[in-house]
């Protein structure tokens, strides 16, 4: 599959990097020299020099024969302007990046009109993503499923969980309910567990089921977490707007905005009058304490310095605030960031990634791939991937303690008729069904990839 990639920023590299390692033939177009040079060097792509929206540049790129363009710049209509101009070159796929929230309520107009197959807003999924957290506070991060039947949790066991030192098979006795540990990250080494698998305190846990049954099984263990309402974002980016919308729908949570541009300060003020918003250098720690942040129940650090959010994350972390979250745009920074004792990670590259590798995963099965959902969880060391049954699919109606499946995967959960099943030996597989496939080593394109024969 030939893919073109017009932008060579941070999401554009990532993007090229993550579809290099996924096998495809990958053409990237920048107008910096410098930039597209440096990826060429790294990664196995060509290069075009220009300008994306080009008609002769497109040419050069080889678009009227690929089979997905790709608009990754800084610029919402120079991506709308690329993918256009792709689509009448012959693009069969165009996806474009679209930031500015003045667009989000025109996204299905502007898609009809540019003949966009798929559109992306790392900043608005970071946001969700985030929300999801905050609102179920025990959870570092949270993925959805199955239109929000199934959720995937990330959970560190703490020194004195009562499930630290059990196997996994000991676990619905212990905590009477019908969760799955599906993966853990132990020490930086990912493992898909068995049923004899013994839980360590450290470790960072995936476990699956219904968001009833996962909350009864961290109440059962004693990890309820506390209600968040009173909260402090530093960095008033877009990443903060989407993010204070979604969190005012709560009524009873309080809101603190400190951004050190004072033009983004008033247009923050007029878009969120809800929200105390304070102008001011995030990183001057005297400042935040003077704005009350010890008494805060949870930290957000947003700017665009990874540093500065690392150090004001830290901070927080000393400062006993519960719950800390924080964006980084470097995805080596991540581990090191987890270790600090701050609780939650959140990379736009990395969403943006998962949102368009599924897309073209779909797209690169000849038989039309199944997959409808697919998140890279444990720093992109594994993938949770979720299908649908077909005809198509071999061994349904097979008890699944008969299948021959590939090392190092799981089948973590089937949704059928939207009665969520946590699978044991005597499950089978039915046309129609939704299946949750969690692996660390395996592209999955279909569900029939999952078998060995």
């Amino acid at each position: 599959m030939n893919i073109v990639i017009v932008g060579d920023g941070k999401v554009g590299y990532s993007l090229a990097e993550q579809l290099c390692k996924e096998g495809y033939n990958i053409t990237v177009i920048d107008k910096n020299a410098e930039a597209l040079m440096h990826t060429q060097e790294t990664l196995d792509v060509m290069g075009v020099l220009g300008n994306g929206a080009s008609i002769a540049v497109q040419n050069q790129a080889g678009v009227p024969d690929c089979d997905v363009l790709i608009a990754a710049t800084s610029a919402d209509e120079m991506n709308m302007l690329c993918c256009l101009t792709a689509k009448n070159l012959g693009a069969k796929h165009t996806i474009a990046r679209i930031r500015n929230p003045e667009y989000m309520s025109q996204l299905q107009t502007l898609k009809e009109q540019f003949g966009l197959s798929m559109t992306v807003n790392p900043e608005l999924e970071t946001a969700r993503e985030i929300a999801r957290v905050i609102k179920f506070s025990p959870a570092l991060k949270i993925e959805t499923f199955s239109k929000g039947r199934v959720e995937l949790i990330e959970f560190k066991i703490s020194q004195n969980s009562p499930i630290a030192h059990k196997k996994l098979m000991e676990l619905p006795a212990a905590t009477n309910t019908q969760v799955l540990i599906c993966a853990v990250d132990r020490d930086n080494q990912v493992h898909i567990p068995g049923g004899d698998f013994q839980l360590l305190p450290g470790d960072h846990i995936h476990i699956t089921g219904t968001t009833g049954d996962i909350t009864k099984f961290l109440h059962s263990i004693g990890e309820d977490g506390m209600p968040i309402r009173r909260i402090m974002i530093v960095g008033g980016g877009r990443i903060c707007y989407y993010l204070c919308h979604m969190l005012l729908e709560d009524r009873g949570i309080d809101i603190k905005i400190v951004e050190k541009n004072r033009d983004r300060c008033d247009e923050l003020c007029e878009l969120l009058p809800k929200v105390t918003v304070i102008h001011g250098d995030g990183s001057d720690i005297e400042l935040l304490e003077s704005e009350g942040m010890d008494q805060m129940d949870a930290f957000i650090a947003l700017t665009g310095m990874d540093e500065e959010n690392l150090i004001m994350s830290m901070v927080a972390s000393h400062k006993g605030i519960p719950k800390i979250i924080t964006k980084t745009a470097r995805f080596k920074y991540m581990p090191l960031i987890s270790r600090m004792g701050i609780d939650t990670v959140v990379n736009p590259k990395s969403t943006t990634t998962s949102q368009i590798v599924q897309y073209v995963r779909a797209m690169s099965n000849a038989e039309g791939s199944n997959i409808i959902t697919l998140h890279k969880i444990l720093d992109g060391n594994a993938e949770a991937a979720e299908f649908v049954a077909t005809e198509k699919t071999r061994h349904l109606d097979t008890p699944l303690k008969n299948l021959r499946l590939k090392e190092n995967l799981l089948i973590a959960v089937i949704v059928r008729d939207g009665k969520v099943i946590i699978p044991h030996g005597q499950d089978i597989i039915r046309k129609g069904d939704s299946v949750i496939v969690v692996t660390s080593e395996h592209r999955l394109t279909d569900l029939n990839d999952i078998f060995r024969d």
